[in-house]
Formats: structure tokens, sequence, C-alpha cells
């Protein structure tokens, strides 16, 4: 087969048929392999389990840690100088300066959570009362939380099938009070960035990129949150390199920057980003504290180094296992818009039903295979404070417009998020899970999705 002039795509899906059963068991036992799969009993039906003990991934960052984070963390003790502002070298402006390099953005400031760059980036965009922002209604509340504390409106898109906001349900949703679009790339997998930005041009809209759930990923070549206009970065424990906490905002624009920098610093702009924006154009403001501390910086500083280390681990699991089912008849895999830049954080298959795929869950589970639906983020329209529209103050700005109190949440609004969602389940990946790991997950799929599948 000449793959010079196949993509990478079409080609996973045409070797698909030939790998899977060696990647079980050898190509001379392609056909014992699949006929033990026609006719093996499955565990939840009171069969032998593919594994005694059930697999479970971990966190991926602290399985990494190593002298590296130790010996920067040793640095900021040793110096007693813990706030950044007070220290000689700061390790947070150190790991600022790395992780922009890393992604491809002029700047980055580091800040104390994921939720906090959200806060920080509806600054820089000067997002406010009077304005809208559309999301996707599945996400983390925070992208939701970010919008309504700075007294705009958020107005929900579906997601497609690669879990993330579709483009084609954005332009509908756009209103004169429109300013920005949340591109949210959920569960490792970027969204269709191409005809987002188009339409972000075409009403000139800004663009923000939230990447907390796909640090480290791509998108036809270019590093997620270098695409937009401004993105934001988590470093939570679940996050694919991680100090406990702690976030970034990061980009290129040198005014959503100054107005990034001021923001999370109570309002000043101080070296050396004052002299990076050669003194600054805007005047303080009201703001926050959002600033990294010196020992979040240290561990990031570290962990940086370990990034694509941990995303090819990811990824080199993520094809086997796609790999190794790729022949299965009838096969339905979570879209994605870019398979080589995919983080592979998990793989999804689109089982039909809520009912089809719970039982596939339960089946998957009971095989030795920790297996379950779409997670990290929640339906936001429907759970009951959002809703209801619930605020810190009845008379909170963004409802209280005429546009705020006749937009509608709930079920009604997202129908078909509510129905992707429901029937796609899967396996999440490790990027330290072994081969045998990976064989268990691909033997348990095919034996699992075989058995539904009887004709």
């Amino acid at each position: 087969m000449n793959t010079r002039n196949t993509s990478r795509r079409d080609f996973l899906a045409a070797v698909g048929a030939t790998s899977a059963a060696s990647i079980l068991a050898g190509s001379a036992a392609a056909p014992t392999a699949r006929a033990a799969e026609s006719t093996e009993k499955l565990a939840v039906d009171g069969g032998t389990p593919v594994r005694k003990q059930t697999l479970h991934h971990q966190p991926y960052g602290p399985q990494f840690y190593d002298d590296v984070e130790k010996q920067e963390l040793i640095e900021v003790l040793e110096s007693r100088a813990p706030f950044r502002w007070s220290a000689r070298e700061s390790k947070s402006l150190q790991f600022e300066k790395a992780y922009a390099a890393h992604i491809g953005v002029k700047h980055a400031i580091g800040v104390t959570s994921g939720t906090t760059a959200l806060f920080t980036a509806m600054a820089a965009m000067e997002i406010g009362p009077g304005d809208e922002v559309i999301l996707p209604a599945w996400t983390w509340y925070a992208d939701y939380d970010a919008i309504v504390l700075s007294g705009a409106l958020p107005v929900f898109a579906e997601i497609d099938d690669s879990f993330n906001i579709d483009a084609s349900d954005i332009e509908h949703r756009i209103t004169p009070r429109t300013k920005a679009i949340i591109a949210v790339h959920l569960q490792g997998t970027t969204s269709d960035m191409d005809p987002i930005l188009e339409i972000a041009k075409k009403h000139k809209l800004i663009v923000l990129e939230d990447c907390a759930q796909c640090l480290g990923g791509k998108y036809k070549g270019k590093y997620v949150g270098a695409i937009g206009d401004i993105g934001i970065n988590s470093f939570q424990l679940s996050k694919s390199i991680t100090a406990g906490e702690g976030g970034a905002v990061v980009t290129s624009d040198p005014e959503l920057f100054e107005r990034a920098v001021r923001f999370h610093d109570v309002g000043s702009i101080r070296s050396p980003y004052k002299e990076d924006l050669k003194g600054g154009l805007l005047a303080a403001f009201a703001s926050c504290n959002f600033r990294m501390n010196e020992f979040t910086g240290a561990v990031l500083k570290g962990q940086l180094t370990k990034l694509e280390t941990i995303c090819a681990g990811l990824r080199k699991n993520y094809r086997k296992v796609r790999e190794g089912i790729a022949d299965l008849p009838g096969l339905k895999l979570r879209k994605t818009p870019d398979v080589d830049g995919d983080l592979g954080v998990g793989v999804f298959l689109d089982m039909g039903t809520r009912e089809r795929r719970d039982q596939f869950l339960r089946a998957m589970r009971a095989e030795g295979i920790s297996a379950g639906g779409p997670a990290g983020s929640a339906i936001l329209p429907t759970d009951a404070r959002i809703e209801n529209k619930v605020t810190i103050d009845p008379n909170w700005p963004s409802f209280n417009t005429p546009e705020g109190k006749a937009i509608q949440y709930g079920s009604a609004c997202c129908p078909r998020t509510i129905d992707i969602l429901g029937r796609h389940g899967g396996v999440i990946m490790d990027p330290n899970y072994s081969d045998d790991d990976v064989k268990d997950i691909i033997a348990a799929i095919r034996k699992v999705y075989t058995a539904m599948n009887k004709a």
C-alpha cells in the first residue's frame, strides 16, 4: 500500500483490518482471535473477564514528578522569596517565557487557576454589561461564570460529534451585542478552528480558546492557544501538566496582554512587562490579584520539560487502540478535526443510543477496564442554577436586560448536545499504560462491541 499520498486518517482506517488481530495475538492467529470474539461469554454475563484487576488511568503530571520539580522547589525555599516580585530570578516569569515560546505566542501570564485565567481574559477582551458571548452547551462552569461575573450574557451553542462547539451552530446566534466566541477544546480534542475563525472575522468578534483540557494539543500544526486572539490554560491536577492549581493567559496581541497584566495584578504593570510593552498604553482600572506564586511557577517550569513526553505517551496509546479496533463493523468513533494533533485523552465510541452506551460501559467495566461517558464538563443549560439564572444578586446585569430576561436555558436549548453525549462512551488513556494494558483495552472493546453487534 502506498501511504505517501494517503492521509493519516485514511491510513488508520485502512490498516485497522490487518493490524487489529496482530496487536492482540499476532497476525497468524487472526482467524482464531476473531472466532473467539464471536463466541466468548461476556464477564457481565458470567464469563471470564479480560483483566482480574480493573485498569484505571491516573492524573498525568504527577506520574512524571522527579528531581527536576524537586530542585526547582528547593531553589525557591532556599531563596526565601516565594512572592514573584521579591524573587531575584522569578520561577513564574521563567515559566511564562518558556511556555509562550513553547506554544508559539508572544506573551504568557501565570495566574492562580484556569478559572482566574478566564476572568482575566474577560477583562482583557473588555467583556461587560450589554455584551454577549457564545460558548458551547457542554463545557466547565468557569466559562459560563466568567461571562456572568463580567456582567455579560452567555449564549449557548450546540456541540457536534467532536464534543466541541459546532461551528455551524454559531452564526445564527450572533447579534449586534455579540463580542466574543469561546472555542473550548474539550477532553483532549481540538475544536474545528478554521470555520470558527472565519465566522469571527466576518462579524469582527474576538476568539478566546479555552485549552484547559487540551494542553499540548494541536490543530493543523499549531498549538491550541496560539490560534485565536487570546487563550487560557489550567494546571489543575487533572490537566496535562500540573502544580495542583494554576493557570495562564496567552496572547500575541499587545493590548490584550496589557489589560490582562493589569487585571491580574491590581491594575499595575511591573517589570519586565513594562519594558515589553514600552511603558504601556493604558491607564489602571479596577482589577484583581490573581498572581502566580513562586512555588507554583517552580513546579510548572519543571513540568513543562515533560509536556511533550506526556503528550507523546497519550498519543501513542490512543493510536494503538484506534488501530486495534478500526476493523470492527459499523464502528463510529468520536469525531476529531485533526487526528494527529488530538491529544489522545480518550477513545470514545458512538453506540447509537444512551441505553446501548450504558450497556457497553457496564460490560467494559465487568471486563476489568474502567470506562465512562464524556466527562470533565457539564451540560450547563440543564444545571438548575443556570436554567434559573441564579446570580450573586437578583439585580445582576446579565439577566436584567430585555435580552437577558428573554433568553431561555434548560434542555430545550441543547437537545443535540444531550443526545451526542448520551450515546458516546469509552476509555480514558494514560501516557504510562504498558503494551499489555493497551492490548487489554483493545481486547475488551472488541469482545464487548462484537457481542453487542451480533446479528
